[in-house]
């Protein structure tokens, strides 16, 4: 069986505007095994992932259980786990991260707060937690969704693991399963797509300079797929950017598959971009063993700046 990550290589379809859109992120540890619903179908109270899933969806962000690379065994006796709060927004990224004893504790986050990135607020409500430096990658792993997820993601992992230890996680989903092995760094939320171990090692020191790497971009999280295929462009028509110079004022709807985005750099600058849909032929299965389908690709032009 050709593998659909095989052949979305094969074929180039682009990466830009592929990425999940979260302008933040919930991540919490759970070891075990997960289903392709991981939230609803792991070790984790089904009835909490619900609820977490729920307010992820109502306050536009993101929940995503981690596990630690190699082995994850689930003892189901109550134990401390890791957990992060990231906010994604350019100029105004954090980072929380702590242990909690019970994470059922998880459902009174203030969720508006970490909606606004208000992080005093969030401090204020799970004290437990404390601002850390150092970005997190995380690692799409998920077997149960996606055969290519766990053979090339966790090779990934397993690469990774010595170079960055303590910082690089496995994770249950970040779609994509035809780019990967795909992975997120947080808390800019900038996603990546067919990433080996040396890009991915370095994808991890440019940030931790603020620096921003081009190589397998998806997208930033904090915008919509338009948005994200517009900063993509203009971050491949400048080059050598930092991590938070771009952010997408608006997107503007022009067509049904057509759109007008603002992107501003942090200098003043700015450029309008016309964001297109096009369909990418031929048909191409977008995870492994599902039928041929017709994906969309974003396209965007970058005009001279004013």
């Amino acid at each position: 069986m050709t593998l659909c990550s095989d052949l979305g290589r094969e074929l180039a379809e682009p990466l830009a505007g592929t990425a999940p859109v979260a302008a933040w992120w919930l991540v919490v540890e759970q070891p075990g095994p997960w289903g392709a619903k991981a939230l609803t179908q792991s070790h984790l109270d089904a009835a909490l992932g619900a609820s977490l899933d729920a307010a992820a969806g109502e306050h536009g962000g993101r929940v995503a259980l981690v596990r630690r690379p190699r082995w994850h065994p689930d003892t189901h006796y109550p134990a401390a786990r890791r957990v992060w709060l990231a906010g994604t927004t350019p100029g105004a990224t954090f980072l929380l991260g702590g242990w909690l004893t019970s994470v059922d504790v998880l459902r009174s986050l203030p969720w508006a707060a970490l909606r606004s990135g208000d992080v005093d607020g969030l401090l204020a409500a799970r004290p437990e937690l404390r601002h850390e430096d150092e970005p997190l990658l995380l690692v799409c792993t998920n077997g149960r969704r996606d055969l290519c997820c766990a053979a090339k993601g966790r090779q990934l992992v397993a690469d990774l693991r010595d170079d960055v230890l303590g910082r690089v996680w496995e994770t249950t989903h970040l779609g994509g399963h035809r780019f990967a092995p795909t992975a997120v760094l947080l808390p800019h939320g900038v996603a990546y797509g067919r990433m080996d171990d040396k890009l991915a090692l370095l994808l991890v020191e440019e940030a931790r300079a603020g620096r921003f790497l081009d190589d397998g971009y998806r997208g930033r999280s904090t915008f919509d797929r338009p948005g994200q295929s517009a900063e993509a462009a203009v971050r491949r028509v400048l080059g050598d950017t930092g991590l938070d110079d771009l952010a997408v004022s608006s997107v503007v709807s022009v067509a049904d598959t057509a759109w007008r985005a603002v992107v501003e750099h942090r200098d003043g600058r700015t450029w309008t971009v016309a964001v297109r849909a096009e369909e990418q032929q031929p048909p191409r299965p977008e995870s492994c063993g599902k039928p041929p389908v017709t994906p969309i690709a974003y396209r965007a032009d970058v005009p001279v700046p004013r």
